[in-house]
């Protein structure tokens, strides 16, 4: 069976029109279900990721990691920040005054009464922390994240 070249074309433009993102995603967002982000997180991780929580301080291991390494979204896997700018901030949650290119976004957070910046994962705007003007050079930047919000990835040998 042959196919003019307009009908491989309109074929073609139906699939991407198929397979296009909710309104609002942008391109290369993973965007999943409320029930599929609630099987994916868990009870632990899901309030924190998807409904911008905060765990307890000083809760969280990853505030005591020492290890070299790569610290990356628990909802998605993308790589966020690198264990040479994190710092201990005495907070109880792990801070970094840099994360790598292209990996958060902000927006204004005004809960309780006051003004923050919330950090989101950039591709599946998961909340992270927020992020202060009280960190350590170079950046002056402290960005406050809950531990359940990240996983280590150690730096191999």
């Amino acid at each position: 069976m042959m196919m003019s070249r307009s009908t491989l074309l309109g074929l073609f433009g139906s699939l991407l029109a198929a397979n296009a993102l909710p309104a609002g995603a942008a391109p290369g967002r993973l965007v999943l279900s409320d029930e599929q982000w609630r099987k994916r997180l868990g009870p632990d991780r899901y309030p924190i990721l998807r409904n911008e929580g905060t765990e307890t301080p000083f809760s969280s291991p990853l505030d005591k990691e020492e290890r070299a390494g790569t610290y990356a979204c628990a909802g998605c896997d993308l790589a966020l920040f690198s264990s040479a700018t994190k710092f201990h901030s005495g907070t109880g949650w792990p801070s970094f005054y840099r994360p790598l290119p292209n990996a958060v976004e902000t927006k204004s957070d005004r809960s309780f009464m006051m003004e923050r910046n919330e950090v989101h994962c950039r591709r599946c705007a998961g909340h992270l922390g927020h992020v202060f003007d009280d960190g350590p050079p170079p950046t002056g930047l402290r960005y406050c994240m809950n531990g359940l919000s990240l996983q280590f990835h150690p730096k191999s040998a």
